[in-house]
């Protein structure tokens, strides 16, 4: 069941948020908009990783670009008892010779934080970044 919400706003920012919703690439300004609020409210109310309670338990993707030679590392964190990983893919850049790993993961967000820190602490990773999952109260699992 859909249910239309509306707003008023000045002429600037319809401007504006028609051009962001073109360049963005949705199709429909109300896919826009309701992804948007999503967004902010998860994050207006969960916050940032770093501001969250330590035993709170996320979901999210951890991503990884990294140069060969730490592979090791990243199997010994896939298997650690400190996440879960329910997934895993591995894929090289050739552009930017520049190796990837997405890991979707369950933790609390101490230990998050903790395998944030191990990787970026590492010389041979290049960027680390984790995204939390946006929560709903139901959906499709």
């Amino acid at each position: 069941m859909s249910r239309i919400l509306s707003f008023s706003t000045d002429d600037q920012f319809a401007v504006e948020l028609e051009k962001m919703i073109q360049e963005s690439g949705y199709k429909n300004r109300s896919m826009f908009l309701r992804d948007a609020s999503l967004f902010f409210s998860d994050s207006l109310l969960r916050g940032d990783l770093q501001s969250m309670d330590d035993k709170e338990i996320v979901e999210g993707t951890l991503i990884i670009y990294y140069q060969h030679g730490i592979e090791q590392k990243l199997l010994n964190i896939r298997h650690s008892h400190s996440i879960e990983v329910s997934s895993y893919h591995h894929n090289c850049l050739t552009e930017s010779h520049t190796c990837v790993d997405t890991l979707q993961t369950r933790a609390s967000v101490a230990s998050i934080r903790s395998v944030l820190d191990q990787l970026k602490n590492t010389t041979q990773i290049d960027r680390v970044q984790f995204v939390t999952a946006p929560t709903r109260s139901n959906g499709c699992c």
